[in-house]
């Protein structure tokens, strides 16, 4: 018998799934399910944490397949600038509109990258911003003001 290697990365993330699934999949309980013909509203979280839980299954398994190497550092700066990011998002989009809010919200996340140049950052940005701009705002047609009341024009 040889011995069991686990992929410590790939074992971690699986073994996050895993639990992320199995939290939602009890909170969803507390729902109404109703039945595949008539769902409730617990119906559909409930389905998505069971294939989260699935798909957490298959990265364990797979991590038990393959000796990986050990965990590295944990990217801070990446933590530091990823994360706040939607945060920023979610409480300025109303105030400053959809334009400057997707901008800055860019512009944020950009230098997660210890290799992302001001430059390059703001470019990013633009060309992020002018495809949500044409997606979201005129393709789909969706309601967002493009330039919230807190700017002055």
């Amino acid at each position: 018998m040889k011995n069991l290697a686990i992929d410590p990365t790939n074992g971690a993330c699986g073994a996050i799934f895993v639990a992320t699934g199995a939290f939602f999949a009890i909170q969803s309980l507390g729902l109404d399910l109703g039945t595949t013909f008539r769902m409730g509203p617990g119906y559909f979280p409930l389905v998505l944490a069971l294939v989260l839980i699935l798909l957490g299954a298959i990265v364990i398994v797979q991590a038990t397949k393959v000796a990986g190497e050990p965990l590295g550092p944990i990217a801070w700066r990446g933590m530091a600038f990823i994360l706040p990011a939607p945060v920023f998002f979610g409480l300025t989009v109303r105030g400053l509109g959809f334009v400057p809010s997707i901008f800055l919200t860019c512009l944020i996340a950009a230098f997660a990258s210890t290799r992302m140049k001001p430059l390059a950052a703001v470019i990013l940005s633009a060309g992020v911003t002018l495809f949500s701009v044409i997606v979201f705002s005129y393709a789909l047609g969706l309601p967002f003001q493009r330039f919230g009341p807190w700017l002055p024009f």
